[in-house]
């Protein structure tokens, strides 16, 4: 209304009307300016996300979950303090990687309902900063969370839905190719287009890969397209495709540079072979395996998991086998061993 009066006003009373909207609009820019938040705190928060995944594969889960959840709180009051919309964009997005490791930590420990929701909301918070990528790798943490809870049909949702925000020539996105592939594999059905697409983005991959918190992607894609068809051939039945595969799986991990090691995936990958031998008519060399597997430095939920497949295939297959009870027994004290970092790692409300 002040505004309006300009074209009535006369020159004087014109002056003083400019006066107050100038003195209004620096109370404007004052409001976007303001923040509660202090000069170091998202530098801070960049370092603290990129030290988390680094101990990912090096720390036992259950201490690193508890480390990453007090942050994501403090991530949390931070949204609800005085910031401004550039700074309400980079917390969202330390949200979600602080969510996106915290549904791994948890699938890690055994709690898939959790884990989901971790996923979910590292989505979420990557649709709010306009972070594509996250959003893409939130949704590799729920398709493989889905996958180890038999439900392929939402792990290959999950992956669809990565796809559509993963940045293209990217190895993310060749993973979540491979990741729909292994759902098709787990439904029996759609295996060889979905892995044929997978080895395509494979081959169209730049001869530089982006980085990830400082660390090299390219082997996340290395492992994705030699670990995840060797689980799926042995879901359809082919032992000998899937040995080829576990084998190469294996040799990855072990060649794989000390930053991007991880203990789990080569214990899987153990198993894998463990299962293809077992389908060939092997049952020693399966119970070698399966006994190196849960020997590994990192016994998460999925290691335990997959050896429980192979301990009820080598259990149905070779019934009067002493051994195979050997490795029965092992991994149901490692089950029991993990019982009580589970029930702490859940948080309230999850």
């Amino acid at each position: 209304m002040k505004l309006a009066g300009l074209a009535f006003a006369g020159p004087a009373a014109a002056a003083q009307i400019l006066e107050a909207a100038a003195a209004e609009v620096m109370e404007f820019t004052q409001q976007a300016e303001a923040t509660s938040l202090g000069s170091g705190t998202l530098d801070h928060l960049d370092l603290a996300v990129t030290e988390f995944n680094h101990a990912y594969s090096l720390k036992p889960p259950k201490a690193v979950f508890d480390a990453v959840l007090d942050y994501r709180r403090k991530v949390d009051r931070f949204l609800k303090d005085d910031h401004t919309h550039r700074q309400e964009r980079d917390l969202r997005a330390f949200a979600g990687w602080l969510s996106e490791l915290l549904a791994w930590l948890a699938h890690d420990l055994g709690n898939a309902r959790t884990g989901l929701a971790f996923a979910t909301d590292a989505f979420i918070q990557g649709r709010q900063a306009g972070h594509g990528q996250l959003c893409a790798w939130a949704m590799d943490a729920a398709a493989s969370i889905n996958l180890y809870e038999q439900r392929p049909a939402k792990a290959r949702e999950a992956a669809l839905k990565g796809l559509s925000e993963a940045p293209a020539g990217h190895p993310l996105t060749m993973r979540l190719h491979a990741q729909a592939a292994r759902a098709a594999a787990a439904d029996a059905e759609g295996f060889t287009t979905a892995f044929q697409t997978a080895e395509d983005a494979y081959r169209l991959l730049p001869p530089r890969s982006p980085r990830r918190f400082g660390m090299d992607v390219a082997p996340l894609a290395d492992y994705a397209l030699t670990s995840y068809p060797a689980t799926s051939f042995i879901w359809l039945g082919q032992a000998e495709q899937a040995r080829q595969h576990a084998e190469h799986a294996f040799a990855t991990y072990e060649a794989a540079p000390a930053a991007s090691w991880s203990p789990s995936r080569e214990a899987i990958a153990r198993i894998d072979l463990a299962l293809a031998h077992a389908q060939l008519g092997d049952p020693d060399d399966a119970v070698a395996l399966g006994h190196q597997a849960l020997a590994s430095a990192r016994v998460v939920d999925s290691v335990r998991s997959r050896a429980g497949d192979l301990t009820t295939f080598l259990t149905r297959r070779y019934p009067r086998q002493a051994a195979v009870e050997g490795l029965r027994e092992r991994l149901a004290a490692a089950v029991d061993a993990a019982r009580p970092a589970l029930t702490a790692a859940t948080p309230s409300g999850a």
